[in-house]
């Protein structure tokens, strides 16, 4: 009893830790947003200069992912591109797809935070899974969703109709509930002046030399009324003056000589510091509290659907928990990054989780909208018809890949790229690198060269694609309708069809850079060998399980369905 006792007494004291934690998590996610924006805020303005290149619907989604990606935040790329169509510089229809590409660049965030449980396969299985499954909704919601928008102008027309149909008037600023609660000490470490990123977008050029660094914070006008005596007109004059009263700013680098740049790596190193052990100590904590019968009952509780006939209506409660918790603290990228732990550890499905980061995308748009209703007169409609088509673009998507299960290919893909790097670790890397960053400049590249060259090169890039997807899964279900020279990819180079050789490589560069760090164990017997070199011996790193492969990389008799992640023996 009194074992008992002392057990109840430490999980209870482990409450406000995981509380503390989960705040320093969320405030790390803040700083990590002003690091990246102070050093490549100017960048990611400098790119919305160019409104020709904004005109190409193409390169407008590139510049939403890309810029985003720099400054880690949707919000800052939206508030640029409301500046941009409420001061004539581009159009609501050119926006459009720069909010597509932002939807897509957010969702780096908790891909990145899945990569610090990388050091246990399993729980890094499920978190890249849950992590990207926001990729491949916004991915395939803009491969749908952009062509239609550029050739009828849906979402344009039906924001316009919106907007025209409201008698809409400047409101107070929307609620800022998790600010309240986080500004207190974020503020003291840094302070930005996102006016000069707007500015230079605008093309305000003598903002260019200005800092992001907030240095006046709080500017107070007071009127004061003095009277005085007027000899000639024999009576008393009433005259009123104004006095402004700056406040400097308390944060850290209020005073710093270092430049944007430096000051933004230095607190991207720290905030990916603290993020990560933040991350590492609330696994750590959920698993120690979410053990036995209490992780059974919480994991029942939330993947459980609701009984026969009303199971259907689970999901669509999700999609409106996940809006309601994000609403709370404004940001879907702290919301799916909150979760993405919880699914790397198995308290949430991914099943259950999709839905959740629909919500989520939802919720962030809501926060949007009344974010518009507060901008100036000037502003406003603006502002309104961009918030309402980034609303309609996840609410379109919402209805493409959710309601027919049929239709929830992001669930499968995304349990395809968490098996992938499962098996390749290093995969993870590769498919940031991948999506964000590379895919998006050479597509940006190949819109640049013109309409003709792009559809040139990614029409049959695409169509290939979508060949080798169908092959696939003709050699997995129904082999006998291929030809035999494709019933196996075998008569082809290894590299052309397995992840294989390029995990040798990696292997044996990681092997070697760590065998120059490693004492000579050339003279131990073989009763001695450390544990480094039993990793050596079983290079590559790859896992051998056969549900984690290709079809082609199974064990005898072993058939793996890569687009429904099970395994089954011939």
């Amino acid at each position: 009893m009194e074992a008992m006792g002392k057990h109840i007494f430490i999980n209870i004291c482990k409450i406000p830790l995981l509380v503390l934690f989960l705040y320093m998590f969320i405030c790390s996610l803040d700083i990590l947003s002003s690091a990246f924006q102070l050093a490549g805020g100017k960048v990611a303005g400098d790119i919305f200069k160019d409104n020709a290149v904004l005109s190409n619907p193409v390169a407008g989604l590139v510049v939403g992912i890309l810029v985003t990606v720099l400054v880690q935040s949707s919000s800052t790329s939206t508030s640029i591109v409301v500046s941009l169509v409420s001061s004539g510089l581009l159009d609501v229809g050119s926006a459009i797809p720069i909010i597509m590409g932002s939807n897509i660049g957010t969702s780096v965030t908790n891909t990145i935070v899945a990569l610090m449980q990388a050091g246990e396969r399993e729980e890094f299985k499920r978190a890249f899974a849950g992590a990207t499954v926001h990729d491949c909704f916004n991915w395939l919601s803009v491969l749908v969703l952009l062509p239609l928008e550029a050739i009828t102008g849906m979402m344009r027309l039906m924001s316009e109709a919106i907007v025209e149909s409201f008698n809409i008037v400047t409101g107070e600023e929307g609620p800022e509930l998790l600010k309240v609660i986080t500004e207190p000490l974020t503020k003291r470490i840094i302070q930005l002046d996102k006016t000069v990123i707007v500015g230079i977008a605008t093309g305000q050029e003598v903002l260019r030399n200005k800092s992001l660094i907030k240095v006046w914070c709080q500017t107070r006008i007071a009127i004061q009324e003095n009277a005085s005596f007027a000899p000639s007109e024999n009576s008393t004059v009433l005259t009123t003056s104004l006095h402004m009263n700056a406040e400097k700013c308390t944060h850290l680098f209020v005073e710093t000589r270092l430049s944007d740049l430096a000051v933004g790596l230095i607190l991207l190193v720290c905030s990916l510091l603290v993020l990560c052990t933040c991350l590492l100590l609330l696994v750590k904590l959920l698993n120690s509290l979410l053990q036995g019968q209490v992780a059974k009952a919480i994991q029942k509780v939330i993947n459980t659907d609701f009984p026969f006939p009303f199971g259907w209506l689970t999901g669509y409660l999700a999609i409106l928990i996940g809006a309601g918790m994000t609403f709370v603290v404004q940001s879907s990228s702290v919301f799916t990054s909150a979760i993405t732990p919880l699914i790397g550890i198995g308290v949430i499905s991914i099943e259950r989780a999709y839905p959740l980061t629909l919500g989520s995308n939802i919720g962030t748009t809501t926060t949007a909208i009344l974010a518009a209703l507060a901008s100036p007169g000037d502003k406003l409609a603006a502002a309104f018809q961009v918030a309402l088509c980034h609303f309609i673009f996840n609410i379109l998507g919402i209805l493409l890949w959710y309601p027919v299960p049929l239709t929830r290919l992001p669930i499968r893909m995304a349990c395809f790229l968490g098996e992938r790097t499962a098996k390749y670790r290093w995969f993870a890397v590769l498919y940031l690198i991948l999506c964000f960053l590379l895919l998006p400049s050479i597509v940006f590249a190949l819109s640049m060269a013109g309409w003709l060259i792009l559809m040139g090169i990614c029409v049959p890039v695409v169509a290939v694609l979508l060949c080798i997807v169908i092959v696939n899964k003709l050699q997995s279900h129904k082999p006998h309708l291929l030809p035999r020279w494709l019933q196996t990819w075998d008569h082809l180079p290894l590299w052309m069809h397995s992840l294989k050789p390029m995990d040798a490589i990696i292997t044996r560069a990681t092997l070697c850079c760590r065998e120059a760090q490693t004492p000579d164990h050339s003279r131990t017997s073989p009763e001695d060998l450390t544990d480094y070199e039993a990793e050596k011996n079983h290079a590559p790193l790859a896992q051998n399980g056969p549900c984690l492969i290709y079809d082609h990389e199974t064990e005898a008799g072993a058939v793996f369905d890569s687009m429904n992640g099970k395994c089954s023996k011939l």
